[in-house]
């Protein structure tokens, strides 16, 4: 099976992420921070490693990188903890249901109001419009860094602007980005949530949250944290803070050697080859009957399609059938799909990983000549 979801999940892994989750159960097996015997005190320390190469990577502090278990999770903590007291929060109209639905859930509890900015081609139009839905209440902006139907990047540095003028606090879902687009924390960014799993090659059940360190966030879970046990108020500095309960030791330590790839190849060489791989894609595709693309120039490395008025998860299973690994439907984003004019039908998405290459494009291809 090719995988051409990487979107969704990167597939294969580097062989170091591998070795590196095993050593899990073969040398760091103790709980982290919960003991001062050996073994536990060992795996705190490859814990922590990883979270310093994090800190590097996206140019923050150290104590500032919160491991969780997912995206999701990482903008769940980000969005409660800074709305669930109330206030206005703007999202934007492409927005994945991670950030819809936790927004949502608020809104249902009368907590808080939203609204929904609209995305332009233009992305000084998309910053004008979110600057006219600014209201006195107004505590955050929310707008992901890449679109996970289109891959079109958003204009987040000149969003972080508008921010920092009017008081703002600026979440962004950098769930396709990140190992895509060097993104740092210096680029104006309040809270970053990503997935370890999609383009930093970590396991599935890791995810990041990084904060600038400027907002406290309120929690939304508490537990054992291996700090102040006597006390009943889940309080002290993070991250522990923000980590209750065991963390996950194999996916971290896998976590660390897939930052340690992206670093080592460069976000923007992936990119740029990744990025051949589409202009491949639709190059050889564009002639096929019926084919339509929903294509933006400055986008990380996703193509979304469909053929004609095939629904499109008929299509992505008609290519499983045939060996290639597609996301078909609405990819978790009603909201882009639409403004994009396609939530009756979905589409079929194609991305792309450092592991494809030109001749398993070309195999797609003939696949879809071959009728869906």
């Amino acid at each position: 099976m090719i995988n051409f979801d990487n979107s969704a999940t990167s597939f294969p892994k580097p062989e170091a992420v591998r070795a590196a989750a095993d050593s899990a159960f073969t040398r760091f097996g103790g709980n982290p921070g919960r003991g001062g015997h050996r073994l536990s005190l060992l795996t705190s320390e490859r814990i922590f490693a990883v979270r310093e190469r994090a800190a590097q990577m996206f140019g923050a502090q150290t104590e500032n990188v919160i491991f969780t278990p997912n995206c999701t999770a990482s903008l769940n903590f980000a969005i409660k903890g800074i709305m669930q007291h109330g206030g206005h929060i703007i999202i934007s109209a492409f927005e994945h249901n991670s950030v819809l639905r936790p927004v949502y859930a608020l809104y249902r509890s009368q907590k808080v109001t939203f609204s929904v900015a609209r995305i332009y081609d233009d992305d000084d139009m998309t910053v004008e419009g979110i600057r006219r839905l600014i209201r006195s209440d107004t505590k955050c902006v929310c707008c992901m860094t890449a679109s996970n139907v289109t891959g079109k990047i958003m204009p987040y540095k000149k969003i972080a602007q508008l921010c920092r003028l009017h008081g703002l606090c600026f979440i962004s879902d950098a769930a396709q980005a990140a190992g895509s687009i060097d993104l740092k924390m210096s680029d104006g960014f309040n809270f970053l949530c990503m997935a370890g799993h999609k383009a930093l090659y970590g396991p599935s059940g890791t995810g990041l949250l990084i904060s600038d360190g400027e907002y406290e966030l309120s929690t939304i879970i508490e537990g054992g944290n291996g700090s102040s046990s006597e006390l009943a108020e889940q309080n002290g500095p993070l991250p522990e803070r923000l980590e209750s309960g065991t963390l996950n030791t194999p996916g971290i330590l896998g976590l660390g050697e897939g930052l340690d790839f992206v670093r080592q190849k460069g976000t923007a060489r992936l990119r740029s080859y990744e990025e051949e791989l589409c202009k491949a894609f639709e190059q050889e595709a564009g002639g096929i009957d019926g084919i339509r693309f929903y294509s933006c120039k400055n986008r990380v490395p996703i193509v979304s399609f469909n053929i004609g008025d095939i629904p499109s998860q008929v299509v992505s299973a008609k290519l499983s059938e045939k060996g290639y690994a597609l996301r078909g439907g609405l990819h978790c984003s009603a909201l882009a799909h639409r403004s994009l004019g396609t939530l009756s039908q979905g589409t079929v998405r194609f991305s792309p990983g450092a592991f494809n290459n030109i001749k398993q494009v070309r195999g797609l291809v003939a696949a879809l000549r071959g009728g869906v």
